[in-house]
């Protein structure tokens, strides 16, 4: 008997462990979460007012090389002139730390940049804020190198689900986009505590969740097969996005060293790129154009190509905000183009389109598969899994992140990481050096 209460006792202060590591994100998530919340709401707003007195004031384009002057001197000013989120993945990868500057600058940039019509996102912005937070307060409550990582990552949730009302894909999509083929299971309570608590916040300031109507057709095999090969076309235009994005940055970077000047020669680009198409359907987010291709089926066949063109010029230019929406655009008119010529309904294929595109440029096909449910519904499910794991295997070794490591091969269960876009600089993965 005393040797059955003994053990019970030691189970006891064993378990005592995981209630105090519940209790420790508990506490850390819920102050991640409401941080990020309240933010990302007003960083929502922000950009949403910027967009709508763009709209309103079209001759603010003219004003495009002095929001990029001040882009480029706010960085400066507040000493972090380089940083994107490529440096909130490193550190969650070696713990390399964060300046905590960055958000005011991201803040500031991603709003002039929408303000005076750059071709970005927002949800760049998003992670990089969301992931600092999270790296500070981890740092104010004295956690450990790796926990500091956690917490980094429970801030990444957060604000992505509070600008887009996705906490389960936001959850995902965190543990997920660091290393391709890995999930970091210690952070799923804390992400999704987070991520709750940051929905939560903007909920109650009135932000609604994306959310698109679509009609998914019965499950069928000839349906099936279409929406296989709109997956397959959808992939190549991700691998496309991401190695135009990369090659912009590569030539701009190489020939305007001087981000003053970089900037500037972008703006005299973005300038005459939206004087040519003066609809503006192709500055700012465009997210426009993203319903109207889901919901109305209704899309210009050329509309992805010239997105494509103006977020490469914006974002190698050196203006700030995202890729991920202008992949939601991108994808979303390429496939309300493409599924009709296969015989798919235009607003399914256009949500088809969305979520591979995405999913090609982040390689997070199970995160890519929540995020369709929670933006489109599950009546589709199936298709949206396939989708998304035949993109995700044609998309290739490109990636919007540089930074994001790829740990097991796509085409072969074996373990090579290597990081994303890594044969821009003459690295190969194991499966393509039979090719070279």
């Amino acid at each position: 008997m005393n040797h059955f209460m003994d053990h019970l006792l030691l189970e006891c202060r064993r378990y005592t462990i995981y209630l105090k590591a519940l209790g420790k994100w508990v506490l850390v998530s819920g102050i991640v979460g409401v941080l990020c919340g309240a933010l990302g709401t007003a960083f929502h707003l922000g950009v949403d007012m910027a967009t709508q007195f763009r709209l309103g004031h079209p001759w603010l384009i003219w004003f495009l090389p002095v929001a990029g002057i001040l882009i480029v001197a706010i960085y400066a000013f507040f000493s972090v002139e380089g940083q994107s989120t490529n440096n909130i993945i490193s550190e969650v990868q070696s713990g390399n730390g964060l300046k905590l500057n960055l958000i005011p600058s991201i803040f500031l940039s991603t709003l002039l940049t929408h303000l005076c019509g750059g071709s970005a996102g927002r949800e760049g912005a998003a992670l990089q804020m969301g992931g600092t937070i999270g790296y500070e307060a981890g740092k104010l409550l004295h956690l450990d190198d790796r926990d500091l990582r956690t917490a980094t990552l429970a801030g990444m949730a957060a604000f992505f689900s509070a600008l887009f009302g996705t906490p389960l894909a936001a959850t995902v999509f965190a543990m997920a986009v660091i290393s391709v083929g890995l999930l970091y299971h210690a952070a799923l309570l804390p992400c999704l505590l987070a991520s709750l608590a940051a929905y939560g916040i903007s909920s109650l300031f009135g932000l609604s969740p994306t959310h698109f109507k679509v009609i998914a057709p019965p499950l069928q095999l000839l349906m099936v097969l279409k929406v296989a090969v709109l997956a397959a076309l959808s992939g190549f235009v991700s691998f496309l996005f991401c190695n135009i994005l990369h090659w912009m940055e590569h030539i701009m970077q190489k020939h305007f060293p001087n981000p003053y000047l970089r900037i500037l020669a972008g703006s005299a680009v973005l300038i005459v790129l939206s004087l040519l198409f003066s609809s503006g359907d192709y500055n700012g987010a465009g997210s426009s154009v993203i319903h109207q291709a889901v919901e109305l089926g209704q899309a210009d066949p050329l509309a992805f190509l010239l997105k494509i063109l103006f977020t490469a010029v914006t974002l190698s230019a050196g203006f700030k905000g995202g890729e991920v929406v202008p992949s939601f655009f991108i994808g979303a008119c390429f496939g309300c183009a493409a599924g009709p010529l296969l015989g798919l309904p235009a607003g399914f294929a256009a949500a088809i389109g969305l979520i591979c595109v995405f999913c090609g440029g982040v390689n997070c096909p199970i995160a890519s598969t929540f995020l369709a449910i929670e933006l489109f519904g599950a009546e589709g499910l199936l298709y949206y899994a396939l989708a998304c794991a035949l993109s995700y295997l044609l998309s290739g070794y490109t990636g919007l992140y540089s930074s994001q490591r790829i740990i097991y091969d796509k085409l072969k269960a074996q373990y090579i990481d290597v990081h994303t876009n890594a044969y821009h600089e003459g690295e190969h993965t194991p499966m393509e050096l039979k090719y070279h």
